[in-house]
């Protein structure tokens, strides 16, 4: 079972830490560079997002979860609108996998 607060709560911190790229954009462009650890992306998003985002992170091995929705995820980050999250930084990308523990990746 996935603990949402705390997921959120990491989500937070790490946007306040500047390790995060929100938006679809920022996250391909940051997988390709390799400073993409880890990549969540909104269950509610498009799904030409989703099919490109997960075809990107398995060319270039980084893992992708399926979680929440946009809104939550925007939230979580206090940026509107945003339906992909990547995390920059190993720490944070570990963490949160450990709180998604119960999800299952994707790729």
């Amino acid at each position: 079972m996935i603990n949402y607060q705390k997921l959120y709560g990491l989500l937070g911190i790490a946007t306040k830490a500047g390790k995060i790229a929100a938006g679809n954009e920022a996250c391909c462009e940051g997988v390709e560079k390799k400073t993409i650890k880890l990549v969540l992306i909104a269950t509610d998003a498009a799904e030409r997002t989703k099919k490109m985002l997960k075809e990107k992170c398995k060319q270039f091995v980084v893992p992708i979860y399926e979680i929440a929705t946009i809104e939550q995820l925007s939230s979580a980050i206090g940026k509107p609108n945003k339906a992909v999250i990547g995390i920059k930084e190993k720490g944070f990308a570990e963490a949160i996998r450990k709180i998604i523990n119960g999800g299952a990746a994707i790729g």
